[in-house]
This record gives structure tokens, C-alpha cells and sequence, in this order.
């Protein structure tokens, strides 16, 4: 039932992106970009939430191989809620013409390395299905050259490389990545605490976090 509602988020927030917020609408308001600012920053604190010392201690209840299961089911009940509530923004920043197959190929790339990155893990991990056996494996292979998080480096083009941007479009790709830039230093330190000097060496290795030759 949690894979489930993993795959249903993913193929929520695909089709809203792709159908809702790419509808062309009139521009609504500075209000609408608020309310859709609050119900993601909602989306957002859950990360930062379970990183807290009484969210941990209450998360002591839970069984260890589950914590990861209900973190992603949080996690996507979420993002249901997000894309179901979100108030239309509205207006149309761009329509790309002979660009568009430029723009279009970008967000194949970002895809691209989307699936490449989930590859080299456990899918099943992931969706919070399966907990790795005998601890997690420290990937530094294939995108992982790059930069240090190439699935949020693919999100970053798969939502930003649109052929025809939308105050929504436009919206949601500003709030998402803002939240990815947020996440890396929780991430990092856990990740620090896990491999210790291994994940040290590869922050040296690997200088970009997230976008190559910028951040």
C-alpha cells in the first residue's frame, strides 16, 4: 500500500505538471502564489520535522527498518495534497517556437539522469518498500561523477526545461528546487554520519552538490 501511494504521488504531480499547471490561464494574483508558497513550505517542514529531537524520540517507537517507509509515505501523502490544492497562479511567461525541441531534449536529459541515478540504489529503498541489507552502500558511480545529487540535478531540468512556462510551471520548479538547495545540508550531515571520512573524501572529489559549475 505505501508503494502504492509512492507511485500514485509521482504520477500525480507528473500529470498536474504536465496538463494543470500547463494550462493557460490568466494571471490571478500575488495571493494565489502565497497560498501555493504556504501548502508547499507544509510539504517542505516534514523534512526538517523528522530531523528534530522529539520527532527522533517519538520515532524511537517505530520499528528501525520502518522509519524510512513512513518518512516517504508522509512524503507523498503530501505531495498528493499539494497538487490537488493548489490555487491556480496563472499567466504565460513563455511559449517556445524553433527552441522548443532544445527545451524538450533537456527535459529528457533531466529524466534521463533521474533514471540513471535511481539505478545505481535500491528502487525499492527508495519508495520506502525494502531496507538495504547490511547497510547502505555509498554510490560514487556513473552521474554520481558529476555532482553529489544528480536526482535532484535531473528534477532541476526535467521542471525548469519546459517548452511553454506558466506562472504555475514556473511556481512549483522555483518551490521544489528552493526545497532541494534547503535539503542538501540535512542530507549531507546524515550522509557524513553514515560513511564518515569515505563521504568526506567524495565531498572533495566531487565539488557540485546539486548543478555543475554553480552550486
Amino acid at each position: 500500500m505505501g508503494g502504492a501511494l509512492f507511485v500514485l504521488a509521482l504520477a500525480w504531480c507528473a500529470w498536474w505538471y504536465l496538463f494543470s499547471a500547463g494550462e493557460s490561464r490568466p494571471y490571478s494574483g500575488e495571493a494565489a502564489i502565497a497560498v501555493d508558497a504556504m501548502l508547499f513550505a507544509v510539504f517542505a517542514l516534514h523534512h526538517s520535522l523528522f530531523a528534530r529531537d522529539a520527532a527522533k524520540r517519538w520515532l524511537a517507537r517505530v520499528p528501525r527498518d520502518r522509519v524510512r517507509s513512513l518518512y516517504v509515505y508522509v512524503a507523498s501523502a503530501l505531495l498528493i495534497v499539494v497538487c490537488a490544492a493548489w490555487r491556480p497562479i496563472g499567466g504565460n511567461l513563455y511559449r517556445a517556437g524553433d527552441l522548443a525541441i532544445v527545451l524538450i531534449a533537456g527535459q529528457l536529459g533531466g529524466l534521463w539522469l533521474i533514471a540513471q541515478a535511481v539505478s545505481r540504489i535500491d528502487p525499492l529503498e527508495l519508495a520506502g518498500i525494502r531496507t538495504p541489507a547490511g547497510g547502505e552502500t555509498l554510490q560514487t558511480s556513473g552521474p554520481y561523477r558529476w555532482v553529489r545529487h544528480p536526482l535532484y540535478f535531473g528534477w532541476v531540468l526535467a521542471v525548469f526545461a519546459t517548452p511553454h512556462l506558466t506562472g504555475d510551471r514556473l511556481a512549483f520548479a522555483v518551490f521544489s528546487t528552493l526545497y532541494l538547495v534547503a535539503a542538501v545540508p540535512w542530507e549531507e550531515r546524515s550522509l557524513v554520519r553514515a560513511f564518515g571520512d569515505d563521504y568526506v573524501r567524495y565531498q572533495r572529489d566531487v565539488r557540485w552538490r546539486i548543478i555543475p559549475f554553480i552550486y
